[in-house]
């Protein structure tokens, strides 16, 4: 069964932060799907569809690896 999480992420600001954002979380393993809510200069909802949980520091390295930072994770 698919598992759905909501992250915020800080720092984007355009189409360039979501495809890097996008790119990277993409390439965790597990992952089917990532979707970008952006709110440019805000906290952007990033929500990821796994077909397990995956660990917040695999997530946050990701997010860091593109150059933003994770602030939050919901379920």
């Amino acid at each position: 069964m698919a598992m759905n999480t909501r992250y915020t992420v800080s720092g984007m600001h355009c189409g360039h932060c979501v495809a890097a954002v996008t790119e990277e979380i993409s390439q965790l393993s597990g992952v089917e799907q990532v979707q970008v809510d952006l709110v440019a200069g805000g906290e952007s909802t990033v929500a990821v569809t796994s077909v397990a949980p995956l660990p917040e520091e695999a997530v946050r390295a990701a997010v860091d690896e593109a150059g933003y930072t994770l602030t939050g994770v919901s379920g």
